[in-house]
């Protein structure tokens, strides 16, 4: 009985196994995206892109499309998640269909902070103060790239959190014009004593244009986080105090880790609806 029994138990083990041989043999991969790669004159480096495209892409080959671009996109960072957001959104017409484009990082530190006199800083990012650099790579490598690629409409959104967020912040200020929308998320305005708040009203008086929507989010992050993104929003009203397209929207549930993908829905709710 017992020899019966393993015999048995064995053809059931190879059944299942032959059976699962048979299915991972006819799987097929799930592709949410590509990857492109292309130098950057600005950053003397190779980049990585991940670039999500909706349906409509393929199905209405003649249409043109905005674009999102993600800071800290890459494939293990907040890539899969914002790309899903949009897809979603679109899917029950909140959004219009967007091109997602994932900027992966080579080093974050390094191109989303300028140079701080803080020692703190210093010692904590060694590498800091590349986002001049950066800024250009955006405006002269990254943005020529995408609308040589791919069919764009001439919309831009950026979406950048935390580090991300005081580089968002950073090119809102000194150079808006590099996108139509801002989704500014727990923005580090902390870095270098606050000296881009500090600067705030001056660079806002030298813009020679203005964003057409900016959100800001912060969850419960500590009050000088909290009255930071505060400040900010204060400062860009006061120059517009009569706008609708500037938003502030705190998140008590969410702190640093959580807050991204329901502010993200939030924000891209505020800059693409009605």
């Amino acid at each position: 009985m017992r020899k019966l029994f393993l015999l048995l138990l064995i053809g059931i083990m190879t059944g299942s196994l032959a059976k699962a041989q048979t299915e991972d043999a006819n799987a097929k991969p799930f592709v949410l995206g590509v990857v492109n790669q292309f130098e950057s004159t600005q950053l003397s480096e190779t980049r990585t892109i991940n670039v999500y495209l909706p349906d409509e892409y393929k199905t209405e080959p003649e249409r043109k499309f905005p674009v999102i671009y993600l800071l800290d996109g890459s494939a293990n960072e907040d890539f899969i998640h914002i790309a899903g957001l949009v897809q979603f959104l679109t899917m029950i017409q909140a959004m219009p269909p967007t091109i997602v484009v994932g900027v992966a990082n080579v080093d974050r530190k390094r191109d989303f902070t300028f140079p701080t006199q803080n020692k703190e800083d210093l010692k904590n990012v060694p590498t800091s103060g590349g986002s001049a650099k950066f800024m250009l790579f955006v405006e002269k490598d990254l943005q020529p790239y995408v609308n040589g690629h791919y069919r764009t409409n001439g919309e831009r959104t950026i979406i950048g959190q935390s580090l991300g967020g005081l580089m968002a912040t950073e090119i809102l200020l000194k150079k808006p014009a590099l996108f139509d929308n801002y989704i500014i998320v727990s923005p580090s305005l902390w870095w270098n004593d606050e000296s881009l708040l500090k600067d705030a009203p001056q660079l806002l008086k030298k813009a020679t244009s203005k964003a057409k929507k900016v959100y800001i989010a912060v969850g419960e992050e500590g009050d000088q986080m909290k009255n930071d993104a505060k400040n900010l929003s204060e400062l860009l009203l006061k120059e517009n105090p009569k706008t609708k397209t500037i938003s502030l929207v705190n998140f008590p549930k969410e702190n640093h880790l959580t807050i991204l993908h329901n502010a993200a829905y939030n924000g891209l709710s505020f800059v693409f609806g009605k």
